[in-house]
């Protein structure tokens, strides 16, 4: 590591989402098998997810929604080609978008605590998420502090950094996560959140 922070550990962006409209292209997608996740060592319980965006040429669901850090080329999936707020939303997204996927945590289950090598701003890549189902019981820790992520908020997390979450609610948890690259209109954004 080492490295030093231009930005804070969480900043929330300059831009929102309408959380009735996420929530009804999520609805339309909910009864699509969900991956789980491939790190079991990260978690307990279900921790699942829905690529809308991955790896070029990817095939298998497991490569799907594995954000492959060295990979260049990306492609939409059929799964956002059913959903049209959500492909508005990544349009208003002026950067190189990378992996984008629907991750759910279902109640009762955890992240535990772990770090995303290389997942910061000052690296050049970033993951941006938008919360569209949550609940008053889900803590999401970054850095042993709690963040409330409300739906339809955008929000950049330094994830290099050590992180869980445990949804200890009776409703699924729900982010639109997105990884891209930081470009000036990112840059810009970042720094009028900060």
């Amino acid at each position: 590591m080492g490295q030093s922070h231009v930005y804070a550990d969480r900043l929330r962006l300059p831009l929102d989402f309408d959380p009735v409209r996420l929530r009804a292209d999520l609805d339309a997608l909910i009864d699509t098998p969900w991956t789980e996740h491939f790190v079991r060592q990260n978690y307990e319980g279900d921790w699942s997810v829905l690529p809308l965006r991955c790896t070029k040429g990817a095939t298998h669901p497991v490569m799907q929604i594995y954000s492959d850090p060295n990979a260049t080329d990306y492609e939409d999936t059929p799964l956002l080609g059913r959903s049209p707020y959500f492909r508005e939303v990544l349009a208003s997204l002026h950067c190189p978008l990378q992996a984008v996927r629907l991750m759910r945590l279902t109640p009762g289950s955890i992240i535990k605590e772990h770090r995303d090598n290389d997942l910061e701003a000052e690296c050049g890549h970033a993951r941006l998420h938008i919360p569209i189902v949550t609940n008053p019981d889900v803590d999401f820790r970054l850095n042993g502090t709690r963040i409330v992520l409300d739906p339809g908020s955008l929000w950049y997390l330094r994830l290099s950094d050590p992180h869980s979450v445990a949804n200890r609610g009776s409703a699924d948890r729900v982010h639109l996560v997105v990884d891209c690259g930081v470009n000036d209109w990112l840059s810009d954004l970042l720094a009028t959140a900060a």
